[in-house]
């Protein structure tokens, strides 16, 4: 009984509470299975968008009729944007030119004014867009929900719990994610590797990077974070009497000398201790590495993909061939001032992504990565005003250097709020994609099997076309 109460001490994150915010967040026990394909080096990142992204003010109609669709459902919206200088207008949109335009009928599709470099890295085949993604257990139409026949996930609508279920399939207080299950079949595969930097968060230890196998590593934007009490000189002391005074104290933590029957206390140090020398070990490996000198731009967004892209850089020096990023950026929820505040965001997004693509080129890592973006759900077609409402399906982005780019996947629904693809009120899109198509085309690429995607991804069996094609290396 004593090691089943440990174990569950340590599962819990306790054991670490001292260590906050620095370095390896969690001890796992090693559970090694599968075969997953771990040949070359690859990444995966994803970046979050925190609040719930409003994707028909990202992915715009250009065609006329489609826009005046859509302008008719958010009249309220696209008035105050129209008195700004990033109006929805056809003639201030940035057209997309789609490889497969064909396949929508004559309907063709914009980016906001404020994103520039969005724009020219989708018509230059770096980037290409999911449509209709979202959370589901099957596939699910309106009249299926109306005659109460259609299985849909828990708990629509509210943020904690479709942020949860977007990382980990379930409803907050799930315990793993897709992205750290993805990290431990690769780990399965490469026991040699480096488990503590595969699975790396440059924001909140959120569940998507949790893992029973491999743990997450938290950096920030200026690398790896130190311990307050460490990066305070003034507590322990100046000059020459901090040194010995920090020395003494990273001593303290690490355990070193200590004897002790106490098997709580023990297990306590050897996980802070190992965490601190997880931490120095990538300090020295990002201090040794060349520089990275493409400029990113000065937000939130690209500080962390600048931070990204370095640890990339030295992803042989942290022995590991496959990691998965996680990224967040929030500020979404926008129930009102919408047409001041979203442009800005738009615009962050835009110019990182670039930074993004033109660093990993840079470092010859740009083949090797895949972005996508994510969010709590899509906002509502129809307009409350000044801005939208929690709603459900969503347009995502996806960029690499093996991603088919140029195209849109998955199902862009028209505006008419009355039909099969949104729900009976407020407009909300029904997903024709699922997560766990996204997350396993996705985890195709990584290097996982079928069998792998199956466990990892429990409702992927349900859904016909379980692998979207936009890969390279993939049929659609």
């Amino acid at each position: 009984m004593a090691n089943i109460n440990r174990r569950g001490f340590l599962s819990s994150g306790a054991a670490l509470g001292m260590l906050g915010g620095s370095g390896v967040l969690g001890l796992m026990a090693n559970q090694r299975a599968f075969a997953s394909d771990v040949s070359g080096y690859k990444a995966l990142v994803c970046i979050f968008f925190k609040g719930g992204m409003d994707h028909a003010d990202v992915v715009l109609p250009y065609d006329d009729a489609s826009l005046k669709q859509l302008r008719d459902k958010r009249k309220n919206l696209h008035s105050i944007y129209d008195s700004t200088n990033t109006p929805r207008t056809r003639s201030n949109l940035r057209q997309l030119n789609a490889i497969n335009a064909n396949s929508f009928g004559g309907r063709q599709f914009a980016l906001p004014p404020e994103m520039p470099e969005a724009q020219a890295l989708f018509n230059a085949g770096d980037l290409s867009i999911v449509g209709g993604v979202g959370p589901l257990v099957e596939p699910t139409t309106r009249t299926a929900m109306m005659n109460k026949t259609a299985i849909l996930p828990d708990r629509l609508f509210s943020h904690n719990d479709q942020q949860s279920t977007w990382m980990s399939l379930r409803t907050e207080g799930a315990r793993e994610g897709w992205g750290g299950k993805f990290a431990s079949r690769a780990y399965a595969s490469s026991p040699n590797d480096s488990s503590q930097f595969m699975a790396i968060t440059t924001s909140s230890t959120d569940v998507f990077l949790a893992s029973e196998t491999v743990p997450q590593f938290r950096m920030d934007k200026d690398g790896v974070p130190d311990l307050a009490a460490i990066a305070q000189q003034s507590r322990l002391g100046r000059s020459q009497a901090h040194d010995s005074a920090r020395a003494k104290f990273l001593a303290h933590l690490k355990g070193q000398n200590l004897q002790s029957n106490n098997l709580y206390l023990r297990d306590m140090i050897a996980a802070g201790g190992g965490t601190l020398d997880n931490s120095d070990q990538m300090r020295t490996a990002l201090a040794t590495a060349k520089t990275i000198t493409t400029p990113f731009p000065s937000n939130d967004l690209a500080d962390q993909l600048a931070v990204v892209a370095q640890t990339i850089a030295i992803q042989e020096a942290l022995n590991v061939r496959r990691q998965v990023f996680y990224v967040t950026f929030g500020g979404f929820d926008m129930h009102s001032g919408q047409a001041a505040v979203m442009p800005g965001r738009l615009s962050a997004i835009s110019s990182a992504l670039a930074a993004f693509r033109e660093a990993l080129a840079e470092i010859g890592m740009w083949e090797n990565v895949t972005t996508f973006t994510a969010s709590d759900f899509g906002r509502t077609v129809i307009d409350n005003g000044d801005g939208t409402d929690h709603g459900w399906g969503a347009h995502h982005l996806i960029m690499g250097g093996a991603v088919k780019g140029g195209h849109i996947y998955g199902e862009m629904a028209d505006y008419d709020t009355e039909g099969e693809r949104y729900t009976k009120s407020r407009g909300r899109l029904i997903p024709a994609v699922s997560v766990e198509q996204y997350a396993g085309t996705l985890g195709s690429w990584f290097g996982m099997d079928t069998g792998e995607l199956r466990s990892a991804l429990p409702n992927l069996g349900n859904f016909d076309n379980q692998n979207l094609g936009f890969f390279k290396t993939q049929n659609s």
